[in-house]
């Protein structure tokens, strides 16, 4: 059975008119209009990711219970398609990037008890380790994150004795560095960077391709740093909806570590000397 068949079954109807969109590194888009006149949004990928689609809809379930800020209607999926609804792009408003960080931190006031998640995703291409969940975030980051990219590229052969050496120090005083933020678990989009949201027809910010999960909302600031990070006026609208703890800044490289890694797992060792620069701010 065709791409178009299977979605044709999927949504119960003809499909009209098919526009081929940029796709990503590890999948495909389309826009699609049906003969009802529906315009949607298509995701497929390789059999080698189906467990990615049903990730990223659970994903985006998950972000809309918080009802903080825009994210695509899940409409139907199997193993290899994801339909969405089909966002229209439009141009940032003057009060865009205030919006933005006030809707983000209405999303991490959504709460649950426990760091992690019902079910484990992708970072990436890279498996994201979330069902072991616990109490302590200090535990849950250590190990479900740094530890795991670490031996992931170890594994790779990735890791030079600098690296190691470095990674070893800094296991000894990552406890001091996280000693004192305690919060409670946030809803977190997971991978929160320039290319990951969109500006709607209206003028609205909209998450997509999340990894989400509970963590740390540091966590998720960290990613945004990571290309550069966002504007001061996001950042600052943030702070005054939800404050975040004195020297949350210092904190900023321990949480884009984890990126890093991830990077090196997926990319290879160009971000080898980026992962020890970040190591060593703090060692």
């Amino acid at each position: 059975m065709s791409s178009e068949k299977h979605i044709e079954k999927l949504l119960g109807e003809k499909i009209k008119n098919v526009l081929m969109l940029g796709g990503g590194c590890i999948g495909n888009a389309r826009k699609i209009e049906t003969v009802s006149g529906r315009i949607l949004f298509v995701k497929s990928y390789s059999d080698t990711n189906k467990f990615i689609i049903r990730n990223e809809a659970n994903g985006l379930k998950e972000l809309r219970k918080a009802n903080a800020i825009k994210v695509p209607d899940v409409i139907a999926l199997n193993d290899e398609i994801l339909i969405l609804e089909y966002i229209e792009i439009g141009k940032r408003q003057n009060n865009f990037s205030e919006l933005f960080g006030i809707q983000l931190a209405k999303l991490h006031k959504y709460y649950t008890e426990y760091f992690g998640f019902y079910e484990n995703n992708f970072i990436g291409a890279t498996p994201q380790i979330n069902i072991n969940r616990t109490k302590n975030w200090s535990e849950f980051y250590w190990t479900e994150r740094l530890l795991f990219q670490f031996r992931l590229a170890e594994s790779k052969n990735l890791v030079n004795d600098k690296l190691r050496k470095c990674f070893l120090e800094f296991e000894k005083i990552y406890p001091k560095i996280i000693e004192g933020t305690e919060e409670k678990p946030s809803l977190i989009h997971g991978d929160l960077w320039n290319g990951n949201f969109m500006v709607s027809v209206n003028g609205k910010p909209v998450l997509i391709d999340p990894a989400v999960y509970y963590g740390h909302r540091e966590a998720e600031l960290g990613m945004t740093f990571l290309f550069g990070g966002f504007d001061r006026v996001f950042y600052e609208a943030y702070n005054i909806e939800y404050p975040l703890i004195t020297g949350w800044q210092e904190r900023i490289p321990l949480y884009k570590l984890y990126h890093v890694l991830n990077h090196m797992n997926l990319f290879g060792t160009s971000y080898l000397s980026q992962a020890i620069e970040i190591i060593k701010k703090y060692c």
